[in-house]
């Protein structure tokens, strides 16, 4: 039976460059929403020495989620699920940002975990930007509406995001509430999720200079003056980063946020 490693957001970026990393004897899907890039990345898998599918998904559609891990099943056990699908501030609006980034982390953990067995892992892949909020604005209940309430969700967060005056900031706003969420909704599962033998965890990268890390730049700047080496990091540096805490081998690594940012989050306080 084929081991199956599924990797939303894997056409370009951490995506494409974590597939890279993944075990050889690992088949590799790639999701995504153009199929044209998605094709393009499994040029370079292949490559690059592994087997490679590309499935179009929308990760903010439940029922595109279940199409995905249907065909992913269908083709032997998935074992590794890497959502690094996502979106920035400068690319959407506050409600599809919430969308993609945080119910979109929903749907990919509800739906794969159902078709995963004993020794899976789940990565979701977060943000710095999720470490920024000030406590007073994280309120886990209503978090929880995600998995009840979908629209009250939305309206909530949506509302918090408002207080932001320009409607760049308030994306970002939403932005860094949706990868706030991320970083609990990973750890709610991980306990749920343990109890059936499936390790789940986060990664929250810092400013990348991949086409997403670049359209933020110009607005997220000062954030490179707070690593410790005075640069953005590479597309590389975070696929190898996910692959390692993504693969089977890292077995006792669960419930939990790796921070990978250049130490931006962290010195920031020094």
């Amino acid at each position: 039976m084929s081991e199956i490693c599924v990797i939303t957001g894997g056409g370009s970026g951490m995506g494409l460059a974590a597939a890279k990393y993944m075990p050889k004897e690992k088949v590799i899907v790639v999701s995504g929403r153009t199929l044209s890039k998605l094709e393009n990345a499994v040029k370079e898998i292949e490559e690059s020495g592994h087997k490679a599918y590309a499935h179009t998904c929308d990760t903010s559609d439940r029922n595109s989620v279940i199409e995905l891990a249907e065909f992913c099943a269908g083709l032997g056990d998935i074992t590794n699920v890497i959502n690094a699908a996502g979106l920035s501030p400068a690319m959407a609006k506050q409600e599809q940002l919430l969308r993609v980034n945080a119910l979109g982390t929903v749907y990919i953990n509800e739906e794969f975990s159902k078709r995963m067995k004993k020794g899976g892992v789940i990565l979701d892949v977060s943000s710095n930007s999720a470490y920024v909020l000030p406590k007073f604005l994280i309120n886990e209940k209503q978090y929880a509406l995600a998995e009840t309430d979908e629209e009250m969700f939305l309206k909530k967060m949506i509302k918090k995001s408002n207080l932001a005056k320009s409607d760049y900031n308030k994306a970002g706003f939403a932005y860094a509430l949706s990868k706030n969420f991320v970083l609990w909704y990973a750890k709610k599962c991980a306990k749920e999720y343990g109890k059936n033998g499936i390790r789940v965890l986060s990664l929250s990268p810092g400013l990348i200079a991949t086409d997403m890390g670049n359209l933020e730049a110009s607005a997220a700047g000062d954030m490179i003056s707070k690593t410790a080496e005075k640069r953005m990091g590479k597309p590389e540096e975070l696929g190898y980063a996910i692959a390692t805490a993504a693969d089977e081998r890292n077995g006792y690594l669960a419930g939990v946020d790796i921070l990978c940012d250049g130490g931006a989050t962290t010195l920031a306080r020094m």
